[in-house]
Protein backbone atom coordinates (compact mmCIF):
# COMPACT_ATOMS: atom_id res chain seq x y z
CA UNK A 1 0.00 0.00 0.00
CA UNK A 2 2.91 2.33 0.72
CA UNK A 3 4.36 1.54 -2.71
CA UNK A 4 1.08 2.50 -4.42
CA UNK A 5 0.94 5.75 -2.54
CA UNK A 6 4.53 6.57 -3.45
CA UNK A 7 3.92 5.77 -7.14
CA UNK A 8 0.80 7.97 -7.18
CA UNK A 9 2.70 10.83 -5.60
CA UNK A 10 5.61 10.44 -8.05
CA UNK A 11 3.20 10.24 -11.01
CA UNK A 12 1.32 13.34 -9.87
CA UNK A 13 4.56 15.25 -9.43
CA UNK A 14 5.71 14.22 -12.90
CA UNK A 15 2.43 15.44 -14.43
CA UNK A 16 2.69 18.79 -12.66
CA UNK A 17 6.31 19.32 -13.75
CA UNK A 18 5.48 18.39 -17.37
CA UNK A 19 2.47 20.71 -17.49
CA UNK A 20 4.45 23.67 -16.09
CA UNK A 21 7.11 23.24 -18.77
CA UNK A 22 4.50 22.99 -21.52
CA UNK A 23 2.57 26.03 -20.24
CA UNK A 24 5.57 28.37 -20.07
CA UNK A 25 6.55 27.87 -23.70
CA UNK A 26 5.50 30.45 -26.24
CA UNK A 27 4.83 29.99 -29.93
CA UNK A 28 6.90 33.06 -30.90
CA UNK A 29 10.60 33.58 -30.34
CA UNK A 30 11.50 36.18 -27.72
CA UNK A 31 13.24 38.44 -30.23
CA UNK A 32 10.07 39.07 -32.26
CA UNK A 33 8.11 40.34 -29.24
CA UNK A 34 11.00 42.56 -28.18
CA UNK A 35 11.25 44.15 -31.62
CA UNK A 36 7.48 44.71 -31.77
CA UNK A 37 7.48 46.73 -28.55
CA UNK A 38 10.52 48.78 -29.52
CA UNK A 39 8.97 49.70 -32.89
CA UNK A 40 6.02 51.52 -31.29
CA UNK A 41 6.59 55.29 -31.13
CA UNK A 42 6.80 56.87 -27.70
CA UNK A 43 4.42 59.58 -26.52
CA UNK A 44 7.14 62.20 -26.85
CA UNK A 45 7.79 61.13 -30.46
CA UNK A 46 4.08 61.45 -31.24
CA UNK A 47 3.89 64.92 -29.62
CA UNK A 48 6.99 66.01 -31.55
CA UNK A 49 5.46 64.83 -34.85
CA UNK A 50 2.17 66.60 -34.03
CA UNK A 51 3.98 69.87 -33.27
CA UNK A 52 5.97 69.61 -36.50
CA UNK A 53 2.80 69.07 -38.55
CA UNK A 54 1.08 71.97 -36.77
CA UNK A 55 4.02 74.22 -37.61
CA UNK A 56 3.96 73.11 -41.28
CA UNK A 57 0.24 73.91 -41.52
CA UNK A 58 0.67 77.35 -39.92
CA UNK A 59 3.52 78.15 -42.31
CA UNK A 60 1.41 77.10 -45.31
CA UNK A 61 -1.49 79.26 -44.12
CA UNK A 62 0.78 82.24 -43.59
CA UNK A 63 2.41 81.84 -47.04
CA UNK A 64 -1.07 81.54 -48.55
CA UNK A 65 -2.14 84.91 -47.18
CA UNK A 66 -4.16 83.84 -44.15
CA UNK A 67 -3.74 85.91 -40.98
CA UNK A 68 -2.61 83.23 -38.50
CA UNK A 69 -2.38 85.45 -35.42
CA UNK A 70 -5.67 84.08 -34.07
CA UNK A 71 -5.45 80.57 -35.54
CA UNK A 72 -4.63 77.39 -33.61
CA UNK A 73 -3.87 74.11 -35.35
CA UNK A 74 -4.81 71.05 -33.30
CA UNK A 75 -3.25 67.81 -34.52
CA UNK A 76 -4.13 64.21 -33.75
CA UNK A 77 -2.18 61.83 -35.94
CA UNK A 78 -2.63 63.18 -39.44
CA UNK A 79 -6.05 64.76 -38.80
CA UNK A 80 -6.06 68.47 -38.00
CA UNK A 81 -8.56 70.95 -36.65
CA UNK A 82 -8.31 74.64 -37.45
CA UNK A 83 -9.64 76.68 -34.53
CA UNK A 84 -9.72 80.35 -33.64
CA UNK A 85 -10.49 83.56 -35.50
CA UNK A 86 -9.60 85.21 -38.81
CA UNK A 87 -10.35 88.82 -39.80
CA UNK A 88 -12.33 88.02 -43.01
CA UNK A 89 -14.79 85.29 -43.93
CA UNK A 90 -12.93 84.56 -47.19
CA UNK A 91 -9.93 83.41 -45.13
CA UNK A 92 -11.94 80.63 -43.48
CA UNK A 93 -12.41 78.65 -46.69
CA UNK A 94 -8.93 79.58 -47.92
CA UNK A 95 -7.37 78.24 -44.71
CA UNK A 96 -9.20 74.93 -45.06
CA UNK A 97 -8.09 74.49 -48.67
CA UNK A 98 -4.48 75.38 -47.91
CA UNK A 99 -4.37 72.99 -44.95
CA UNK A 100 -5.69 70.08 -47.06
CA UNK A 101 -2.70 70.36 -49.38
CA UNK A 102 -0.02 70.16 -46.67
CA UNK A 103 1.86 66.85 -46.88
CA UNK A 104 1.01 64.61 -43.95
CA UNK A 105 -2.55 65.94 -43.50
CA UNK A 106 -5.32 63.44 -44.23
CA UNK A 107 -8.34 65.34 -42.96
CA UNK A 108 -9.20 68.91 -41.97
CA UNK A 109 -11.92 70.08 -39.61
CA UNK A 110 -12.34 73.82 -39.98
CA UNK A 111 -13.92 75.59 -36.98
CA UNK A 112 -12.54 79.04 -37.74
CA UNK A 113 -14.79 82.05 -37.18
CA UNK A 114 -14.68 85.67 -38.26
CA UNK A 115 -13.32 87.97 -35.56
CA UNK A 116 -15.59 90.97 -35.27
CA UNK A 117 -13.63 94.18 -34.77
CA UNK A 118 -14.24 96.14 -31.62
CA UNK A 119 -12.74 96.97 -28.29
Amino acid sequence: MNVQRTLKLAGGTLIVVASINAWSQSSEPATSTESATSAAPSKSDIRKANRALSKKVLQALSKGGVDTSGVRVLVKGSAITLAGNVPESAQIEKAGELAKHVSGVTSVKNTLAVHEGGQ
